[in-house]
């Protein structure tokens, strides 16, 4: 159950864009709080005793037919598998003890190692050794209690999973057929292409009446939640845009499930009741406090080339009035070519001279980061931050940046962050973006909030309605890619 808390909201900012979060795949579900420790005289570590090594557990017959029981189910309903076929007969106690660990491993903290992730996946699952807790099991007879305690915790995942067996038995059942190309079809269109697109809706809306060769009202509005449901611009017409998506197949729509459902093992088994969510294909921000999204708001993030970075962090402080210092590729590619005129007239300044001179956009209207930098430690040099270009904010594909993530609402989220420090209240941080010099506020270490840029590409929404967005970074078939080479190594060297 997701609970929910009662609190004084700053302003609409809380509550009039939170519909956002589901349409962004960001709802985490129950987490626990992490509290932080009070500051501590440092002390000497005391010696900790180097644990026994646990023995591998013998099972007894029921518990053996039990957990083969187990493991011939979970590996496909969590995703783990692409088909429902049988895996290999396991005979005897450590083949099976193996498998179980094995099992554990991959959907407690996914299937990849350390040498599979690319430079810009910054997530990596925490160390988990599965097997403290499946002797503990075993001893207490409880292994499909503990087998249940794998997966993410998580509401985002547990859609997922559910997802992933509708669009199985969609798959299963021959899928649906493409839709010809052909002239945009809106209403008052009729003929073979309407009657094929409304079967084709029809699989995934059951609102949809399946029979019918006329474009009405009625097709409009499945055509309205169709183009929602993937993140297009909802304009109740088909043209090339929607017609793509309807046309991607189920196969894949289930091996994009099974690619984000992978993402989630990435993730803490706790994660900060304070946090700020990022959804990267979605191009949303959302904040929580506990397993409540109270505020969200569009973003702009990385173009293709110009990735987004997957990471976690913590925000420590707001820059008010920053400057942009600009990346040498940036300045060398896009900047320098313009010529001293251009940068000139947009105020930017040459800091240095030869091969080590560099470009500084000063603070003011025209700086590209806006009035607000959001500022956390992380390899990339990425940060939330303003923006005066705030057209962007309009469009429904907004992958235009070089890898930070601009916010359509900075101050709002000034506001939020600041909310419980009378040194930075509304009227102070006007005063200071009035003088145009730059200033750093710093959050108070309890006000620090967690921050997590996530590449979610498909999800459920909360009536449970599977959402998708196109793979611009090609993540998905990367990870699948992955996945599939390191099964069949795995398969390889256990024969």
């Amino acid at each position: 159950m997701q609970s929910v808390h009662k609190r004084n909201h700053l302003s609409s900012f809380l509550h009039r864009g939170v519909a956002l979060a589901a349409l962004a795949g960001l709802a985490a579900g129950p987490v626990a709080a992490q509290q932080t420790p009070a500051p501590a005289q440092q002390a000497a570590p005391a010696v900790q005793p180097v644990p026994a090594p646990v023995a591998m557990p013998t099972l007894s017959a029921k518990q053996s037919a039990e957990l083969a029981q187990l493991l011939a189910d979970a590996g496909y309903s969590q995703g783990l598998r692409h088909d429902g076929a049988a895996g290999p007969r396991l005979e005897g106690n450590e083949a099976l003890v193996r498998a179980a660990l094995d099992y554990a491993r991959a959907v407690h903290s996914g299937r990849l190692d350390e040498s599979d992730f690319q430079q810009d996946w910054g997530l990596r699952p925490e160390a988990f050794d599965p097997l403290p807790g499946f002797a503990d099991a075993v001893k207490r007879d409880r292994i499909t209690a503990w087998m249940r305690t794998l997966p993410p915790p998580y509401a985002g995942y547990d859609g997922l999973q559910k997802g992933l067996a509708r669009y199985r038995a969609i798959e299963a059942k021959g899928g649906w057929p493409t839709l010809a190309a052909g002239p945009d079809l809106s209403v008052g269109a009729t003929g073979a292409r309407v009657t094929a697109l409304r079967k084709r809706l029809a699989v995934e809306d059951n609102q949809v009446g399946a029979t019918g060769a006329t474009f009405d009202a009625e097709l409009k509005e499945a055509v309205l939640r169709a183009q929602r449901r993937y993140g297009l611009r909802p304009t109740g017409t088909v043209s090339t845009q929607t017609l793509a998506a309807l046309n991607v197949s189920a196969g894949d729509r289930v091996r994009q499930i099974m690619a984000n459902m992978e993402r989630w093992r990435w993730l803490p088994a706790e994660m900060p009741a304070k946090r700020i969510q990022v959804n990267i294909a979605a191009a949303v921000l959302t904040v929580f406090e506990g397993d409540e999204a109270i505020a969200s708001m569009k973003a702009v993030t990385g173009r293709p080339g110009n990735e987004t970075p997957m990471l976690q962090s913590r925000i420590h402080s707001v820059v008010l009035n920053p400057p942009w210092n600009v990346p040498t590729s940036i300045a060398t590619k896009e900047l320098f070519p313009k010529g001293a005129a251009y940068l000139a007239r947009n105020n930017y300044k040459i800091i240095g001279t030869g091969a080590g001179r560099r470009i500084q956009q000063q603070p003011g209207p025209k700086s590209a980061l806006g009035l607000y930098k959001f500022d956390f430690q992380n390899p990339y040099a990425v940060y939330l931050h303003d923006t005066p270009a705030q057209a962007a904010f309009s469009g429904y594909g907004r992958l235009e940046s070089h890898g930070c993530v601009r916010l359509e609402k900075p101050a709002e989220l000034a506001e939020l962050l600041f909310r419980n420090d009378q040194n930075w209240q509304p009227d102070q941080i006007k005063a200071t973006l009035a003088t145009g010099k730059t200033e750093r506020a710093r959050l108070q270490p309890q006000d620090q909030v967690s921050v997590y840029l996530l590449y979610w590409t498909a999800f459920a929404s909360g009536n449970g309605q599977m959402n998708f967005r196109a793979d611009p970074y090609g993540w998905d078939k990367t990870l699948a890619s992955k996945i599939e080479n390191r099964s069949a190594a795995t398969a390889v060297a256990s024969r």
